[in-house]
Parts: C-alpha cells; structure tokens; sequence
C-alpha cells in the first residue's frame, strides 16, 4: 500500500484486516494531512473491497477505535449473520482463535490476489 502497512489479524472468527498509517505521531484520521486522509480513505476502500470479495462476508466494518493502541489503525472487519459475535461488534468478544499456519497463509494470498488486477 502507498500510505499504509497491512496486517492480517490471527484470528479465524473474522477476517480482520488492520491498515497503519505509516505516519509518525498520528493518533487520530484529521491528525493526517489532507493528502494522507484521502490517500487512507481510498486505501480503506480498496481493502475493504478485496476483505468482501476474499470472504463472501455479508458485511464490512470499518473503525478506528485507537483506545487500547493509541497509533493511528483502522480496523477492516469481514462480518457474516450468525458470526460468533453477530449482530454486536467484535471487540472484547471471547477469546481469538488463531489461524493454522497453511489457513493463514492461504487467506492472505487470496486477499492479496484480489488486490492487485
């Protein structure tokens, strides 16, 4: 990504993608400079689209809650009706099922794939 750095969450409830602006001593999305906010917001979008298109999800969230990690993150959450938190928000809700290694990888690629033409 030209703005941010793409981590995939180990956690296999959700395909969860967090974006971290790569932007020393940004905590909030209006601490960036006009360019970088449009640059976010476009690379959010792409994101999301590939999380959706990846997953068959039936819905995306998107949040920058920041309140734990105070560095600026938006948080890319692929959603399914009767999802292990649905229909509240993931946070705080039991404890992360991590990925096997091969599962993993195999997301990653697929989310990747879909976001280069």
């Amino acid at each position: 990504m030209g703005l941010c750095e793409l981590r995939l969450q180990n956690d296999r409830r959700w395909p969860w993608i967090v974006l971290v602006p790569q932007r020393d001593g940004m905590t909030e999305v209006f601490d960036l400079a006009p360019l970088d906010q449009a640059v976010l917001t476009f690379e959010m979008n792409l994101v999301a689209t590939a999380l959706k298109n990846a997953t068959g999800a039936t819905k995306i969230n998107v949040g920058a809650l920041g309140n734990i990690v105070r560095q600026l993150h938006v948080h890319i959450i692929a959603r399914n009706e009767g999802d292990a938190a649905w229909p509240g928000p993931v946070w705080g809700h039991g404890t992360a099922e991590p990925y096997d290694e091969q599962e993993m990888q195999a997301l990653a690629k697929k989310i990747l794939e879909t976001l280069t033409p």
